[in-house]
């Protein structure tokens, strides 16, 4: 077999740019020993009002799984003082599955024999005033990873349909120089959604085999460079399940902050993705991450980051959703399909991976009315100039 690229070089044409947060990052992820911490460590950080790094790392420990209940009561409280009772809704818009990557947790693997599609400028179209008509005003474009069957002037032609019909579009797509993230920003994208999968530079050589996503620090710093292009937002999130979650949650946590204090402008925001049942996974023993796992590591995401948006995706099932929201989550998707396209009529493509939560716009928004909360379809306004 052929040598392997080293994970941790640049490929031709891929940006570098004047960054150490990814040193400080993986030094304090190596640091991090969660089983040192115990009760009495959790009872301090309960009682302080903002908490630091290292007691983010202590809520994030076993130590804390018997305190869930007053992280909740604490999660609750900060959501409603920087949120209200406000739950934003959107839906994702998978336009193309084509894949460039090896990775071995996912059903777009180039290597897997699914049904690849794109989706033309007229089935956009379709697509897009398909969900617009549900009354949702926010948008999610996803790509699989191929710069040659997703390159970015198509993925700008998404964007540009998108605007006259959605007034906050984000796009979740392969990383991207600054200047390209800045001509997607010009196209209308607000947000940028880049996920790390794991923190550990060694796991992550072995998940992904080949294919530019397996430059981990070209992929670790997108979100500054989509910063640097302009973008108003920037999500994380890693995998949970690929490697140890709470190391990977905690390196989540500590990337977003960084990125915050360095960039003040940006809106910050986490997802929590669990992996999910996907073709061709046979063989994967994934680390289970259970829903007790799932709560702690969200609510430690609101302590740590008060204004920080939270989304709760349809990987989960309805139930564990209905009573995050309010409590921690500000967003959750709803009439959701993972293939290419199926918004208005059949999907064109094979899904990425299966999701739990079925529901359409309207059955989410009655249950978040029916909660007391607000549903909502745009927290943005653009005004004309």
């Amino acid at each position: 077999m052929s040598q392997r690229m080293d994970h941790m070089q640049y490929m031709d044409g891929m940006e570098q740019i004047d960054s150490d947060i990814m040193d400080q990052v993986l030094r304090a992820r190596e640091s991090y020993d969660y089983n040192q911490y115990t009760a009495m460590d959790v009872n301090r950080v309960l009682k302080k009002d903002r908490i630091n790094a290292e007691d983010f790392g202590i809520l994030l420990s076993p130590a804390a799984q018997p305190f869930l209940e007053t992280m909740a009561q604490k999660a609750q409280k900060l959501t409603r003082e920087h949120f209200g009772n406000t739950v934003c809704m959107f839906t994702p818009l998978y336009i193309a599955n084509y894949c460039e990557n090896e990775c071995v947790y996912c059903g777009f693997n180039c290597k897997n024999k699914i049904h690849r599609a794109k989706l033309t400028e007229e089935e956009m179209e379709r697509e897009m005033k398909a969900i617009a008509s549900t009354g949702l005003k926010e948008l999610l474009i996803l790509t699989g990873e191929s710069r040659s069957q997703s390159p970015v002037d198509y993925i700008g032609t998404s964007v540009k349909i998108a605007r006259k019909y959605f007034s906050t579009i984000g796009i979740e797509i392969y990383p991207l120089n600054s200047e390209e993230y800045r001509y997607l920003q010009q196209c209308g994208a607000d947000f940028v959604s880049v996920y790390q999968e794991t923190y550990n530079p060694e796991k992550y050589e072995t998940q992904h085999l080949r294919g530019p996503k397996r430059v981990f620090p070209y992929r670790f710093h997108a979100q500054e460079r989509a910063l640097l292009g302009g973008m108003r937002g920037v999500a994380f999130g890693a995998l949970l399940g690929l490697d140890d979650f709470r190391k990977d949650a905690f390196a989540t946590g500590l990337h977003a902050t960084l990125i915050q204090k360095k960039y003040p402008f940006a809106e910050i925001s986490f997802s929590t993705p669990r992996l999910r049942p996907y073709i061709n996974n046979e063989e994967n023993n994934p680390k289970d991450v259970h829903e007790t796992q799932l709560l702690q590591v969200i609510l430690a995401y609101r302590l740590f980051l008060p204004y920080a948006g939270i989304t709760i995706s349809t990987r989960e099932r309805a139930g564990f959703r209905d009573n995050i929201i309010g409590m921690a989550a500000t967003k959750i998707s709803a009439g959701v399909s993972v293939g290419v396209g199926g918004h208005e009529g059949e999907e064109k493509g094979d899904e990425q991976f299966e999701i739990s939560d079925p529901r359409s716009v309207e059955e989410v928004y009655q249950m978040i009315y029916k909660k007391g909360l607000q549903p909502v379809f745009t927290d943005y306004v653009y005004a004309s100039v």
